[in-house]
Parts: C-alpha cells; structure tokens; sequence
C-alpha cells in the first residue's frame, strides 16, 4: 500500500478506525485538537460516531458507557484536560473496561503553554486518578508509530479489558511524516460481559463500587494479577547500539529521536553510546535495563526527557544502583537539540 504523509495526530485516527473503533468522545484542546478534528471527518464516514461534549468530564463519561457497551471507543486531549479525565479513568480502570485515551503532552503546570513536553509522565504512567489501578501506556516515536500503536492499543484494551494510554508529545503530534496503513481492518472481540445495545442488550452488570471491604480487597486482588501478567507479557522496547555501549541513553518518544542522532555523532568521535526507547512506559522494561546494567562494559546511564526529570524514577528502581544514573532534561516547551545531547554525551562517557 502507498504511503500517505500526515500529521501525527491525524494517523492516530486512521489507526483508530483501522482497529475497529467507531466512537470518539472529545473535546478540542491544543495541540490535540487535530484528533478531534480528524474524527469529525472521518468517522461519520465509516458509519460511526464522533461527539464533541461539553467538556472534558463528560467526554471520559461518555466513554465509559460507550465501553461499558462494548464497543470500541477513544478519546484524546492533552495535561490540563488529561486532569480532568482521571476521576473517570480510574471509574473505567474500576470497571475493567477497555477503551484508548490519547495524551498529547504540552507544557505544563497549569495552563502552561501549548509546545511539546513529557512532563505528564507521573500523570499518565503513575496514575493521576485514584486507587489501585494501573493504564498500559504505549510511547510513539515516529507518524507511523502513532498509527501503528493506536491499532495496538485497541488490542491490548480488549485484551486485558483496561485502559490503554498513547503517551505522546505535540512535536510528534504536529510532525509530517509519511505513513503506510494495513490493508486490513480489525473487528473487535466479543464481549459477553458487556451491556450491549439494543438487541443484543445483556442484563450484565458493569461498575467499580464494591462497598465490602472483602470483595473490594478481592477486586483489588484481581487487578494487582493482572497488572502482573502485562508485566510479564507486554513490555515492550527498542535498542540501537547497545552491544558495546558505555554510556547508555533511555530515552522515549520526541526526544529519543534527537538522542538516536546525537549517539550517531557522539559515535563518529570513538564514544560508544547506545539507547534504549521504551516503547511501553508502563510497563517499563526493568529487567532488559537490570540486564544492561549487569554488563561490565556499562559505565552509566543517562535519562533524557523534556521534563525536569520523571522518567528518572523508573530508570533509578530499574538500576538499582549498579552504575550511576544522569539526567538531561529541557523544558517549557523547549526540544533539547542533536549538538548539545552530543557533547553531554561526549563529556559523560569521557569521564
């Protein structure tokens, strides 16, 4: 199939409509508002569904009963509105019930500004909502991934009927790259414990409040083994130039571009850097970087987001303080560029 160039956020509804989704819940919120705008487009054309709510609030509520339904659904926005949405994210995560949420990160806190950064990480991979939970959150790199991941979320959502995350930023969202698409589409599974319409209306039960303290607990139970079987099952990463690597980059999304360009540099000049790009922030790929850091050649590591550090964390619990671990971050909407990544590259594995 020929590629198509777009924009990043404009591949994630094709990927969307491609896997099956028929429903989009939203409200426009820069730099996430192409989302929206795109469904509008292109979902009536497919025979589905696209409503604008009258706020953030009750775009995740809509969702909620679209899922609970049993259908394919999503819905997008970026920090502020992401904020919003947590009350019923964690409703949803309650209920077990599968749906795609998008965020597109802009500066922050509060209204901040409308550039790119990572600085909803805690918000996203941690959880912003409530209680015992946990969202898959897949970490697109390139236009065609943002499709590609969308398409995969979907499957996972089903899969593990919960909420699933595409972490991205809005470099990657506003970005033009060219994009190939399967040739297929994908049908959702059945869904014998949702509600359905019409019809095919079940009387099943769908909700996230157990008022004994033993089902709870139970419930909890239940979520905690299968938070533990997609940590086993679904992590997901890439490597680049990790075999011989001293110094070792983690970085995701917008900014592991820039770092894949700036290890190439770094190369050129004898410093043997490598870089591992979560694809899945949660789940992170621990053990593959308690394995790296086993290595006797590693020597440090190095996280790079456009935040002041929050990734850090999780890099920190997976190193376990075998080698040390550097942070190199921009913020406020700023892009760290390839020269000056290349020359803290440089520095640190000199040292």
């Amino acid at each position: 199939m020929a590629k198509v160039i777009m924009k990043g956020n404009e591949a994630i509804v094709h990927g969307a409509i491609l896997a099956g989704c028929r429903t989009y819940f939203g409200y426009p919120i820069t730099p996430a508002s192409e989302i929206a705008e795109t469904a509008a487009k292109y979902m009536p054309r497919v025979g589905g569904t696209f409503l604008q709510a009258e706020s953030e609030v009750a775009a995740i509520n809509m969702v909620y009963g679209s899922a609970g339904a049993g259908a394919r659904v999503m819905t997008a926005s970026s920090g502020p509105g992401i904020s919003l949405k947590m009350e019923g994210i964690s409703y949803i995560a309650g209920a077990e019930l599968p749906c795609v949420i998008v965020s597109v990160g802009r500066g922050g806190p509060g209204l901040g500004s409308i550039a790119p950064e990572q600085s909803d990480y805690h918000q996203v991979v941690w959880g912003g909502g409530h209680g015992n939970y946990k969202n898959i959150v897949l970490a697109p790199a390139s236009v065609q991934e943002m499709s590609d991941l969308t398409i995969l979320a979907f499957e996972l959502g089903d899969r593990y009927r919960n909420p699933v995350f595409l972490m991205t930023d809005g470099a990657i969202g506003q970005m033009m790259e060219p994009v190939e698409f399967p040739a297929a589409t994908a049908e959702a599974p059945p869904k014998p414990w949702a509600l359905g319409v019409g019809p095919e209306r079940r009387p099943n039960l769908v909700s996230s409040i157990f008022l004994d303290p033993d089902e709870l607990e139970e419930h909890n139970q239940k979520l905690a083994d299968k938070y533990a079987e997609i940590e086993k099952q679904e992590v997901r990463y890439d490597e680049y130039l990790t075999d011989d690597a001293q110094l070792l980059v983690v970085a995701f999304g917008m900014t592991s571009r820039v770092a894949r360009s700036a290890i190439d540099a770094a190369r050129q000049e004898g410093h043997k850097v490598g870089l591992l790009r979560p694809i899945t922030l949660w789940p992170f790929p621990d053990a593959r970087i308690a394995e790296l850091a086993e290595r006797e050649q590693v020597r440090r590591f190095i996280a790079v987001e456009m935040s002041t550090g929050q990734m850090v964390k999780d890099l920190k619990l997976a190193v376990l303080g075998r080698k040390p671990v550097s942070f190199y971050g921009r913020f406020g909407g700023n892009i760290p560029s390839e020269a000056e990544l290349a020359a803290e590259f440089k520095r640190l594995a000199a040292e």
